[in-house]
C-alpha cells in the first residue's frame, strides 16, 4: 500500500472516529432520558395572583401568518389586566398593514396589544426583542414566532413554575401544524421531535445545560437583564443569552407535555435557510461563550456536555470530508481486500450514521406518538435528508467560524397547515445558491459509487451509499426545482382546485 493510500484511508477514518464521538454522544443523551425519566419537572399550584406577563410577536415580512399569529396570542386564556401583547413588526412589505388592522380591531376590543415598528432592522431580532423589553409592562416575557399558534391555555400552564424565584425560562416542546404535508415536513418533524424530547429533555433531567429555543418559551425579566440582555452579535440570540443565563445561575425548566404547535417549512430552500443560520449561529455561540464556560467553576460534566452542544454542528464539516474520501477508499480497498480493513470501514459507518440515529429517533417518536411504529418508517429518509443538508450546514458553519453575527435570513412562512394546500403563489422563497449544484454533483458521484460498489461485492457499503446518492439528490434537486415539479404534479392530479389564493385576509 503506497504512502499516499495510507494516507487517505487515515484521514478517512480518522473523520469517522470523530463523527463516531458525536454518534455515542447522541446514543449518551438516550441513556441520560432513560437514567432520569422520573426526575420531570412537576406542575406548581396557580399562583394566587397571575402575574402580568408581556407577549412579544416578532415579525418581519408574515403577510400569510401574521394574524394568525396575532388572533390566537389575543385568545390566551390569562387575566386580561396581567397581559400585554407586542407586535415587534419590522416588515418591508404589506405585513405591517395587516398586523395594524389586526391590532386596532383587538384593542377596540380591550385587548391590551402594541404595534412596534422601528426605523430599521438593527440587531434583526435580537434587536426588536430588546426594542420591545424596554417598552414592556410585564415581569414574565413570553415570546412566539410568527409560524407558531399557542394553544389557549399555554400561559396558564407555563407561568406557575416562576413560583421558584431563580427560574429563568420555561420551554416547551413544539408541535407540527403540518407534519403530513410532504416528505419534507415529516423529516424534519422527527428531526425536531429528537431536539425537544430526547435532547432538551436528558440535558434538563440529568442537570446539563439546555436552550431556549427562540420561541414558544417564557422568560423572567430579571433573567434578561441580569445575562446582559438580548446581544447581536450570533445568528442565534436565544442560544447565546441562554448560556450567558445560566452561567449567572439560572434555572431552565422544559415542560414537554406543553405543546406549542408551529407550521414547518414546506420549501426546500426555506429548510436549508432555517438550518443555515442555527448552524452558523451555534458556531458563533461556541466561539463566544465556550472561553468563558470552560474557565468556570462548573461541574465538568456540564462543561463537557456544552462544550458538544455548541460544537456539533462541525459534525457537518466533518461528513462533507467523508463524502470526499469515500470513493478513493473504495477504490483502495477494491485493490486491498484485507477483513480488518473492511470491517472498520463498514462498522464505523454503522455506528457514526445509523445506530445512534435509530435509538435517539426512535425513542423520540415513541414518546410523542401512539403510532409511533408508523412513524420509524421514515427514519431511513431523517438520516438521508441529514446527509443531503451536510454541504449547505458545513458552508455555515465556515461562515459561523469567520464572522460574527451577519444577515439574518428569515425562514419563509406560507401558512400552510393543511395536506393539500399549496405554496405556490406565495411571494416568499428560500434564499437560492449554487449549493444545490455541489449537492447534485455529489449525489451523481455517489450513485457511480454504488454502481461500483455492488461490482465488486461491497454489498454493506452499498446500502449506506445508496443514503448518501438519495441525501444528496433528494436536497440538491428540490432546491433548484421544487416549485416547477410541485406545479407539474398539481397539473398531472387536476389539483388546480387545491390551490388557494395567496392574498392574505383581513377579518
Amino acid at each position: 500500500m503506497s504512502l499516499l493510500e495510507k494516507a487517505v484511508l487515515g484521514a478517512y477514518f480518522g473523520t469517522l472516529i470523530v463523527l463516531a464521538a458525536y454518534g455515542v454522544h447522541r446514543c449518551l443523551l438516550v441513556f441520560l432520558y432513560l437514567r432520569h425519566r422520573d426526575r420531570r419537572a412537576v406542575p406548581p399550584p396557580d399562583p394566587a395572583t397571575w402575574p402580568r406577563v408581556t407577549v412579544q410577536l416578532p415579525v418581519y415580512n408574515e403577510r400569510y401568518v401574521v394574524a394568525r399569529l396575532i388572533d390566537a396570542v389575543a385568545s390566551l386564556d390569562y387575566p386580561r389586566e396581567a397581559l400585554e401583547i407586542q407586535v415587534l413588526d419590522d416588515s418591508t412589505d404589506d405585513t405591517g398593514e395587516i398586523a395594524a388592522a389586526r391590532v386596532e380591531a383587538l384593542r377596540k376590543e380591550g385587548v391590551d396589544i402594541h404595534h412596534v415598528r422601528r426605523g430599521s432592522r438593527r440587531g434583526f431580532k435580537a434587536g426588536a426583542l430588546a426594542e420591545g423589553l424596554a417598552r414592556a409592562r410585564g415581569e414574565l416575557i413570553a415570546v412566539f414566532d410568527a409560524d407558531f399558534v399557542p394553544l389557549r391555555d399555554y400561559l396558564r400552564r407555563t407561568i406557575p413554575y416562576f413560583s421558584e424565584p431563580r427560574v429563568g425560562v420555561v420551554q416547551a416542546r413544539w408541535g407540527h401544524i403540518n407534519r403530513d404535508y410532504s416528505l419534507l415536513t415529516r423529516a424534519q418533524a422527527i428531526l425536531l421531535d429528537g431536539h425537544f424530547v430526547i435532547e432538551h429533555g436528558a440535558r434538563f433531567r440529568s442537570g446539563r445545560f439546555f436552550n431556549f429555543n427562540g420561541t414558544a418559551g417564557v422568560w423572567r425579566r430579571a433573567c434578561i437583564e441580569d445575562a446582559g440582555g438580548w446581544q447581536c452579535d450570533t445568528l442565534t440570540e436565544d442560544l447565546d443569552l441562554s448560556y450567558r443565563a445560566q452561567m449567572r445561575g439560572w434555572k431552565f425548566v422544559f415542560v414537554p407535555e406543553i405543546v406549542a404547535p408551529a407550521e414547518l417549512p414546506v420549501e426546500m430552500n426555506a429548510f436549508k435557510s432555517q438550518q443555515g443560520r442555527w448552524a452558523a449561529g451555534a458556531i458563533q455561540t461556541g466561539r463566544k461563550i465556550l472561553p468563558a464556560l470552560l474557565r468556570s467553576p462548573l461541574p465538568w460534566r456540564v462543561k463537557l456536555e456544552g462544550t458538544v452542544h455548541l460544537t456539533g454542528n462541525l459534525a457537518y464539516a466533518l461528513m462533507v470530508v467523508v463524502s470526499l474520501l469515500i470513493f478513493p477508499t473504495l477504490l483502495i480497498r477494491s485493490n486491498y481486500r484485507g477483513g480488518t480493513i473492511a470491517f472498520l470501514f463498514d462498522a464505523s459507518l454503522f455506528l457514526a450514521a445509523s445506530a445512534s440515529v435509530v435509538s435517539f429517533y426512535a425513542l423520540s417518536q415513541r414518546e410523542c406518538y401512539s403510532d409511533w411504529r408508523r412513524q420509524l418508517r421514515y427514519l431511513p429518509l431523517v438520516l438521508a435528508v441529514g446527509i443531503g443538508m451536510c454541504v449547505n450546514n458545513a458552508a455555515a458553519v465556515l461562515r459561523g467560524l469567520k464572522e460574527r453575527g451577519g444577515d439574518f435570513v428569515r425562514t419563509p412562512k406560507h401558512g400552510i397547515a393543511a395536506k393539500g394546500e399549496s405554496w405556490l403563489g406565495s411571494l416568499y422563497s428560500g434564499r437560492r445558491t449554487f449549493l444545490p449544484l455541489i449537492e447534485i454533483a455529489y449525489g451523481s458521484a455517489f450513485t457511480a459509487a454504488v454502481v461500483y460498489a455492488v461490482r465488486h461485492g461491497l454489498w454493506v457499503s452499498a446500502v449506506f451509499l445508496t443514503l448518501f446518492a438519495f441525501g444528496f439528490l433528494y436536497v440538491g434537486i428540490l432546491s433548484l426545482a421544487q416549485r416547477p415539479i410541485e406545479a407539474w404534479l398539481r397539473r398531472i392530479f387536476s389539483a388546480r382546485s387545491l390551490v388557494p389564493d395567496r392574498a392574505p385576509t383581513v377579518a
